[in-house]
């Protein structure tokens, strides 16, 4: 299989929309509502689809689930946007997913930053290696929480070949373009890793793309924002952030415990159903939080 790594870079500068995953009732992985999502994801222009990401509650599956959830993906993606598949935990079983991830025909792996307590900014990067390794090829997109392993790292990082992309999900735009300066010669994508709210500060110092829970529910505002960034809009893309923003504030409630709790709380009033989170997440809902969710998908003319 031969990976187009330049259309790949160049859908990394739109919306990368991180799937839920669903479960059914016995807490049990349940691809089969996963097609509506894509579909209406796909079709309203998101650039890029994640599986095994945050909003998929990566650290919450069993590795057989989330080799599951690659599959079941890319099935339903059918190629029609490229797919990212997340990676991650012990190196041996992120190595495990990245093999799985490229037998599934996953475009692109990303690479969860460690959240061991003893990580050290060499062993990340021996880890990527490893894991590029592993990929055989496959191009890698970091995934950045934070920036606390030093801008001498996220540069060798960005040095190893099969990195492509860097989703930045640290609130430090600075830092960022910092880190796009000294690697300007790589042509790197750089992918604002903390969704809609934070994509103008990203944009304005050169990340282009963004990351999105909210094209799970509704995909369409995600795209009108991307597209009012890409027409130097800002007025527009601010206005639109502050339509959806009651929905991220939800979102960051409980210590942003109830992050994807909102999104399949959503998704439930729409009729597309993919179950509860997991704990530690938040579930369900607190009687006041989904009562202001139902509201404001009444607002927006989505609640069954």
């Amino acid at each position: 299989m031969t990976h187009d790594s330049s259309a790949l870079r160049k859908a990394l500068n739109g919306i990368s929309g991180i799937l839920v995953t669903p479960f059914d009732t016995n807490d049990t992985v349940s691809t089969s509502p996963l097609s509506a999502v894509v579909d209406r994801a796909v079709d309203a222009g998101v650039h890029v689809l994640v599986a095994n990401g945050n909003t998929s509650e990566f650290y919450a599956l069993r590795e057989k689930e989330a080799v599951h959830m690659v599959h079941a993906a890319a099935e339903c993606v059918a190629r029609r946007v490229p797919l990212l598949a997340g990676v991650g935990r012990s190196v041996h079983e992120a190595c495990a997913l990245a093999r799985a991830s490229r037998e599934a025909g996953a475009d692109a792996l990303m690479v969860h930053q460690p959240p061991d307590p003893f990580v050290s900014p060499r062993g990340v990067v021996a880890y990527v290696r490893k894991i590029a390794e592993a990929g055989q090829g496959l191009p890698i997109v970091l995934y950045l929480r934070n920036d606390n392993i030093g801008l001498a790292a996220i540069e060798e990082l960005c040095r190893i070949p099969e990195v492509i992309g860097i989703k930045w999900a640290s609130p430090t735009p600075l830092v960022l373009a910092e880190a796009i300066r000294r690697t300007a010669d790589r042509n790197l994508a750089w992918v604002g890793g903390l969704a809609e709210v934070w994509a103008p500060s990203f944009y304005a110092v050169g990340a282009r793309g963004f990351t999105s829970g909210l094209i799970n529910v509704v995909p369409r505002r995600s795209v009108a924002i991307h597209s009012a960034l890409e027409a130097g809009d800002y007025a527009q893309a601010t206005r639109l952030i502050g339509e959806m923003l009651p929905f991220e504030e939800l979102r960051a409630q409980e210590n942003n415990g109830t992050n994807v709790t909102v999104v399949k709380a959503a998704l439930q009033l729409m009729g597309n159903d993919c179950g509860a989170t997991r704990a530690p997440s938040a579930w369900p809902l607190t009687a006041a939080q989904q009562d202001r969710l139902r509201d404001l998908m009444l607002g927006w003319g989505l609640a069954r």
